[in-house]
């Protein structure tokens, strides 16, 4: 059970950072996402980071249109995207206004309402693999583009989505590298960070030329 002080709402300016800051300080808040059945509770274990239009990764880097605007938005905001036509994925908005920076959460430990995740991931063998990837945590949470824009940053319980303060993690314990799938410049970035050792991290993919595509979507094959 988390401690008070842990509860507490994140507050707007701790996402008003860059990106490449925010990140790895996302390791081991929790986010609460609150569905019908009943809330369902995760520590993030992995997360990249995208660095907007000076990130040919970024769904931003070709400028602002109508399924990235929120991220051109104030930060503290959740960005959903929809890809492979079927997988969400969740990211939160960072940095200043315009910049389009943001954070895809790529894994986490489901620490409370685990009825309600394997409700939604009945194929996890067990609990570490519930949110062990973009899609699985996506899916877990019953995340989809209702929630795209929504507010990360309010106190009231009820909230769709929050994120909580946590235990931030020491950084001796996190571990930096590539980004998933990433191709192309900034293939060798190591934006890409995570709990050292955690079970519920997912495994790294190096890029596998296929078809043209982002980096976010080629971080959505973790299914």
């Amino acid at each position: 059970m988390m401690a008070d002080q842990d509860r507490k709402p994140l507050p707007r300016d701790f996402f008003d950072r860059p990106v490449l800051e925010v990140a790895p300080d996302l390791l081991g808040r929790v986010l609460v996402r609150a569905t019908d059945d009943g809330p369902i509770e995760l520590r993030l274990t992995e997360v990249e980071a995208y660095a907007g239009r000076i990130d040919p990764g970024s769904h931003a880097y070709r400028g602002r249109t109508e399924r990235n605007a929120v991220m051109f938005g104030p930060p503290g905001h959740a960005y959903v995207y929809f890809t492979y036509g079927m997988w969400h994925c969740l990211n939160l908005v960072c940095d200043e206004e315009g910049t389009a920076s943001g954070v895809l959460l790529r894994a986490g430990e489901v620490l409370s309402g685990h009825e309600h995740a394997r409700r939604r991931r009945p194929k996890a063998r067990k609990d570490s693999e519930l949110a062990k990837g973009p899609a699985r945590l996506a899916t877990a949470l019953g995340v989809d583009r209702i929630l795209n824009g929504i507010d990360v940053c309010g106190d009231d319980p009820g909230a769709p989505l929050r994120v909580l303060a946590g235990a931030p993690v020491p950084a001796d314990r996190v571990s930096a590298g590539p980004r998933t799938g990433v191709g192309g410049e900034g293939a060798l970035h190591p934006w890409r960070y995570w709990i050292t050792g955690d079970p519920s991290v997912s495994p790294y993919r190096a890029h596998q030329p296929r078809r043209r595509k982002t980096t976010l979507d080629a971080g959505a094959s973790d299914v």
